[in-house]
């Protein structure tokens, strides 16, 4: 218990946006009559908004590397937190978190979708994650966590955010 503890430390210090910590998605899929497929969109619409309003605690939250509390979070780390507190289950890093759901158009985002950036020089690998918390009329806002500002909403109509951006995901 004690080497799982080190490890997972030191992995907090080695990687970027967030630690190396892997857990399973868990995601409910629905084969049965429309309405059921339905009910379950519901399901999914809703539990994006509890979601959203659980990350939306967190803005003015201080920018922490590894950090996934009020005293300091990073961008993938606040992915994690809102999920996991619905019970969705999120690796722990943004590269990571890239690998789950549904690739999606940016024209068909919504709330509760995941977008990721490439903010490095080289722009080889995703190292930058936001939730969207409002899809309108093609204007994107997203919450991340930017080590300038912290936990944060910002337009993916921002230059900076544009030029970085990467892909958009659905989980839910």
């Amino acid at each position: 218990m004690i080497k799982k503890l080190l490890f997972l430390l030191l992995a907090f210090s080695v990687l970027s946006c967030g630690s190396s910590k892997k857990t399973a998605s868990k995601r409910r899929v629905v084969k049965t009559k429309t309405t059921k497929t339905r009910t379950s969109t519901k399901r999914s619409s809703s539990k994006s908004h509890a979601i959203v309003a659980t990350a939306l605690k967190y803005k003015g939250t201080r920018y922490k590397y590894g950090g996934t509390t009020k005293k300091g979070m990073d961008c993938s780390g606040l992915m994690y937190v809102a999920f996991k507190t619905h019970q969705v289950l999120l690796p722990r890093v943004s590269y990571e978190q890239a690998k789950r759901g549904k690739k999606i158009s940016k024209s068909s985002v919504k709330k509760g979708d995941l977008l990721f950036f490439r903010t490095n020089k080289n722009k080889k690998r995703i190292n930058h994650v936001g939730l969207v918390v409002e899809a309108k009329k093609g204007v994107i806002k997203f919450i991340h966590s930017t080590t300038s500002r912290g936990v944060l909403v910002s337009s993916l109509d921002e230059r900076y955010w544009k030029n970085a951006f990467a892909e958009a995901r659905r989980v839910l």
